[in-house]
């Protein structure tokens, strides 16, 4: 009897609100837009190209300040740790372990995750802003092209092309280590991402992450979308 009530107490979990909606909806808008833009690209379908290049900026504008302002788990402080942090965490997946504890359960991006996050982010980030002084020496030019000089448009037109598979190989990498933790860890971590809740252990010490208001979110995405028509506008 004591040992079934251990049982049973070890398998109850409880679910903890995790993803705010603003984050969320940041996560999905940005994969269909990008998948927007490598269609496109591919398809020669340039105009389409540009307008969900400029729509990924304002994206990833709105992501970089909302790291800095946003509900707990968005923000880079939460989740961007020091080597010492990520090896310790390895280690403990390599023990056969999720990285976490039963006591203390990783809430948000863990810190090999918060690894490929940085690492997207920034590329997405270099991608779009280069590619608003790409051009194809043809047709097609980037809105900021006319202002720059040529040897400047020369390298970010470049680095545009080559930095453009360099990201598809990043979304390879992460989609395979959300499938490995959910096929091996039996960690779902898409989930969280689409309802924003996470379970955990009912009796982990946990309680859910702080969040801002959405309507302080949405202020900011309005901003970061006005500053980015503004540039491409000037240009």
């Amino acid at each position: 009897m004591v040992a079934g009530n251990t049982t049973n107490r070890t398998k109850a979990r409880r679910d903890v609100a995790v993803w705010d909606l603003p984050t969320r909806l940041f996560h999905w808008s940005l994969v269909l837009l990008v998948a927007v833009a490598v269609i496109s690209a591919k398809t020669d379908r340039m105009t389409i190209h540009m307008l969900a290049g400029e729509a990924i900026l304002a994206l990833l504008l709105f992501r970089l300040v909302w790291g800095l302002i946003g509900s707990q788990t968005a923000r880079f402080s939460d989740f961007v740790k020091g080597p010492r942090a990520v090896l310790a965490y390895a280690a403990g997946m390599l023990r056969g372990g999720r990285g976490g504890t039963a006591e203390e359960p990783v809430l948000g991006h863990n810190p090999m995750g918060g690894l490929m996050v940085l690492a997207l982010l920034g590329a997405l980030t270099l991608q779009a802003v280069g590619g608003l002084f790409t051009s194809d020496d043809i047709l097609v030019d980037g809105p900021l092209v006319a202002q720059t000089p040529g040897a400047v448009v020369a390298g970010f037109s470049t680095l545009h092309r080559i930095l453009a598979d360099g990201i598809l190989i990043l979304i390879g990498v992460h989609v395979l280590a959300v499938l490995a933790y959910l096929l091996v860890k039996r960690d779902n971590l898409i989930r969280p991402m689409v309802t924003g809740r996470k379970a955990i252990p009912a009796d982990a010490p946990v309680e859910s992450p702080k969040r801002r208001p959405a309507a302080l979110a949405l202020a900011v995405l309005a901003a970061a979308a006005g500053l980015v028509a503004a540039v491409v506008q000037a240009g």
